[in-house]
Formats: structure tokens, sequence, C-alpha cells
């Protein structure tokens, strides 16, 4: 019954078509919406992939999709038609329980943007960090060092909670979408005990939402895209539900 929930995902995606970039943040109406950190120099920091800004890659079609498919599997009442994009000095950020960062091998962060990042954390917020590999874990690592400077970052394996949370997940081991690499997973936690609410999950050496966006494309094996989609939807469900 899993599996046919994961393989209409995929089908249903290819029906809706293709999302466009929804242009300015909606207006917090208490649904869930799925929000990314924008960073860098005004926010738009330069990456190598065309000249697309480091925390915009695979933007917005992989928050839209994820946000689709989170609003048919589940009772979540996620906003599908548009994503937002917030900075982390913006107030909004507190509205919504769930942030994502994209490649923060790139990131940085301002004393002031430490600081709000930590409040967000303590007072409940949950972050993904993804797309990233090799040694830009060592930006991402002093990055957070600033964070929360008192805190670990613990591996985790599939017995973890989180990857059960709405699929049960028999295995995390699959390829990273572009580059050859095995993708490591690890957590932040509560008062740095495992046995807490976990804070933060990071998926080190994988790209999620890159089989997300082109979930409706055909590029990457099905079975493989639908392993990513239960990643995400279990984030997002243990998040709110923790």
């Amino acid at each position: 019954m899993r599996f046919a929930a994961s393989a209409y995902a995929v089908l249903f995606l290819s029906q809706v078509g293709r999302a466009e970039a929804p242009g300015v943040n909606p207006d917090y109406r208490g649904q869930v919406v799925f929000t990314r950190i924008r960073y860098g120099a005004s926010a738009d920091a330069i990456s190598y992939f065309g000249g697309r800004s480091t925390w915009s890659h695979d933007y917005p079609r992989a928050d839209l999709h994820l946000s689709r498919l989170l609003r048919e599997l589940t009772t979540i009442d996620a906003n599908v038609s548009s994503t937002n994009a917030l900075t982390l000095d913006d107030p909004e950020l507190f509205r919504h329980p769930i942030a994502y960062i994209s490649e923060p091998g790139f990131w940085t962060l301002s004393d002031e943007d430490a600081e709000n990042l930590r409040s967000y954390l303590l007072k409940g917020g949950f972050l993904i960090f993804d797309d990233f590999e090799r040694e830009q874990w060592h930006n991402f690592e002093a990055q957070m060092m600033r964070v929360v400077p008192d805190h670990r970052l613990v591996e985790l394996d599939v017995s973890h909670p989180i990857f059960r949370s709405f699929f049960e997940m028999r295995t995390i081991d699959f390829p990273h979408p572009l580059v050859n690499v095995m993708p490591t997973y690890f957590g932040i936690f509560e008062g740095n005990d495992p046995a807490k609410r976990l804070m933060a999950i990071v998926n080190y050496n994988n790209d999620i939402a890159e089989y997300w966006e082109w979930s409706d494309a055909g590029w990457f094996p099905i079975e493989i895209t639908n392993e990513a989609y239960k990643l995400g939807i279990n984030y997002m469900v243990y998040a709110l539900t923790h």
C-alpha cells in the first residue's frame, strides 16, 4: 500500500504540469508553506549552477512539488500554489515551523543571522539542510557551530523516528542524483540530547530536492524518486508533530 501511494505521487505530478516561479511570498493564512532560506550578499550569492543563486537551486519546482504531494497524501493543509523565500532577519520566518536551506556548503551568516536562527530553533523551528557534498561539509559545520556552538552533529540511521513518521522507510541508502557519493544523514538535537526533539536534519552527500524538482520529467528512476519524496514528507510530518 505504501509503494502504491508513492507510485501515485509521481503519476500525480506528471499530470499537474510544470510549476512556475511564484514571484512573491504568499500572505500568511495559517497553512503550511514550504519555506526556503535566502542567503548571501543581498541574498543573491552566485552558484556554479548556470549563474543561479546557491540558495535557489531547485527552486521553486522542488518546493511546490513536495507541497502538492504533502497535501495529496496527508491531511496537512499545505499551500500548493506558492512558497516562501525568506531571509533569516525576516520576522515572518517565525510563523513557519519548517525551513529548508540549499547548498549550505556556500552558506554564510552574519552574527545577527546566527542569533535569529538560534532563536528559531530553540522556539521549536526545524531545519532541513540539503544539496551539498564532500569538502562542502566544512563550511556548513563552521556556520552551524556559530548558531548552536554547544550542540553536536549526530549521525542518524534508519531506526530514528523521523524516517517512519509517515512512511515506514526500510532504507535511506539511495544514491545522490548527480554526484558519485553515498548520502549520510545527521541530526542536531534539542538540549544536545538524542532522546529529545530533532531540531535539524542534514542530508550530507545528497540532493533530495533534485529528485523532487524533476520527478515529472522522467530523468530519474521512479523507485528512487519515491524514496526522496518519502524522506521529504517524513521530515515535514515529524517537524509538525514534534
